[in-house]
């Protein structure tokens, strides 16, 4: 009887160095290495890691934000950068799987964002780059919607790993388009908050409840393992925003915090649950649980309609403009020389 692997995991509960990418790749490579010490094999650190979350457009309006916005599009980072260059090299010197969230630059536009995630392989090769569906709430005034590219599971020697970025884990077509391609650990990468009202309101949204809900059901579902990670922050990103408006403390101190944990395939929680510490979050993942479940629910096998529903996704990269140049004319013949043939075809 065939058996599947057990894979150790890593998932990272940390802060960036708040808007400052350089430094940020930096302490990425430090968290990589200390992962792969530890025996993990995959590490996935959160959304938009680099080089922060945006979280100051829940705080003020848009027109008080203008250097925030400037300063968050000269810190985001392209794909094919030094820094996703960086962070390849070092998950290959320790060969380790990466998965990775940033804010990623477009160089069709010098305003242009999109929140994104790549996986980067134990050989330091990128095998999927996704930009989130639809930046959610007030994540429109800083990224762009992305598309379906990166909406694909990879098959790898520690399992077959597809993800999603925060509010994407409530889209149950994209959820189902994982699935499909026989995702066993699917990692949900999220912000260190996320607030919806003032706390004074008593019915702030409870990140903990509503992540542990949503890896669940997704958990479930797939019959897959799930890894939640989520970012934190510290006291030099609550200070940059506290010395910029003092009112921001009342939101950033009352908004419930993310938690970093990982669930099983039948939605129970398994390995560390990190919440108000900064660190390194592990669990073990064996593979072959994921078998025996798909006996009671196989959404995308024999516990389905395909007559009766269908799906499909355009996984196209959208690009602003599409190129058609002239191709290189041969050389037309000569007006003699055309004259001269068809007087032969007389002759």
């Amino acid at each position: 009887m065939s058996s599947l692997l057990v894979v150790k995991v890593a998932a990272v509960h940390a802060a960036p160095v708040f808007l400052d990418r350089r430094a940020t790749v930096e302490k990425a490579v430090s968290i990589i290495r200390e992962a792969s010490r530890n025996g993990a094999e995959l590490v996935a650190f959160p959304e938009a890691f680099i080089p922060a979350f945006p979280v100051w457009t829940s705080l003020w309006a848009p027109i008080d934000n203008h250097d925030l916005f400037e300063r968050f599009a000269a810190e985001s980072i392209y794909v094919d950068g030094p820094e996703i260059a960086r962070i390849a090299a070092e998950a290959k010197r320790c060969s380790i799987f990466v998965s990775l969230g940033f804010s990623e630059r477009s160089y069709a536009s010098v305003g242009c964002l999109w929140n994104s995630n790549v996986l980067i392989d134990d050989r330091g090769s990128v095998v999927n780059h996704h930009r989130k569906l639809v930046p959610t709430f007030y994540e429109k005034l800083v990224w762009a919607a992305g598309d379906g590219a990166g909406l694909r599971v990879a098959d790898t020697r520690i399992g077959r790993i597809g993800g999603l970025i925060c509010g994407e884990n409530t889209n149950p077509l994209a959820r189902y388009t994982l699935m499909a391609q026989g995702e066993q650990i699917h990692i949900s990468s999220w912000p260190a908050l996320w607030p919806t009202r003032r706390p004074t309101s008593g019915i702030n949204y409870d990140n903990v409840a509503a992540n542990r809900l949503r890896a669940g059901a997704h958990s479930f579902e797939a019959k897959a393992f799930g890894i939640v990670c989520a970012g934190y922050m510290d006291a030099a990103m609550r200070d940059f925003l506290v010395q910029r408006d003092p009112n921001a403390a009342a939101v950033l101190d009352g908004s419930p915090r993310a938690a970093t944990m990982f669930v099983d395939p039948t939605g129970a929680p398994l390995g560390d649950l990190l919440h108000e510490e900064e660190g390194i979050a592990y669990a073990e993942f064996d593979l072959n649980r994921c078998v025996e479940p798909k006996q009671f629910h196989d959404v995308v096998g024999y516990y389905n309609r395909f007559d009766v529903f269908s799906l499909t996704v355009d996984r196209t990269r959208q690009e602003p403009v599409t190129w058609r140049e002239q191709a290189a004319v041969a050389s037309a013949p000569s007006a003699e020389k055309e004259a001269a043939t068809s007087d032969s075809m007389f002759k």
